[in-house]
């Protein structure tokens, strides 16, 4: 049986779905710092956030949401509006299918044609198939802040990539 895998917008009506993919990876690794899962109200009122600047993406497989990304605000000084942090999430049962990279590669695309500079992946280490992902699109690693967040009784480390995403304007 052959499956499809479309790539679209985010809306509100994903919102339960993309909280219940999130939430694996809140209760059951590091790869997210939070300890508690948001709801599916809380994870809507993230999509309605960032979408006016920052893209929201899913990846349907035979009209079921298995994954997602979003661009967000990489800092909150004005002179950083040029730059994007990049999540990537999948279903636990979907992974390593090609859902994450059509979505980061749509997603880089839009951000791109929202005139972003630079792409950053932060990625809570050990994560060679997060690693593998970034750098196969092109991200290098640039540095990695030792033992950032505690959780599950570990300290953990947490890598950052960057991503050039086109010529830099000179004002």
């Amino acid at each position: 049986m052959t499956t499809t895998l479309t790539i679209r917008s985010a809306t509100g009506a994903d919102a339960a779905r993309i909280a219940e993919i999130y939430g694996h990876y809140v209760r059951e690794t590091p790869a997210s710092f939070e300890i508690d899962p948001p709801r599916a109200q809380e994870m809507l009122g993230r999509i309605e956030a960032g979408t006016g600047t920052y893209p929201w993406l899913v990846a349907e497989e035979d009209s079921a949401v298995v994954g997602y990304a979003y661009g967000g605000e990489f800092r909150k000084r004005a002179a950083y509006r040029w730059s994007a942090e990049v999540s990537v999430y999948i279903d636990a049962e979907h992974r390593a299918r090609g859902a994450g990279r059509a979505l980061m590669s749509r997603l880089l695309d839009q951000l791109r044609a929202g005139d972003f500079a630079n792409a950053f992946a932060g990625v809570t280490l050990p994560n060679p198939a997060s690693v593998r992902l970034f750098e196969s699109l092109g991200f290098e690693p640039i540095g990695v802040f030792r033992n950032a967040g505690y959780k599950f009784g570990a300290w953990h480390d947490v890598g950052w990539w960057q991503l050039p995403l086109k010529e830099l304007p000179s004002t």
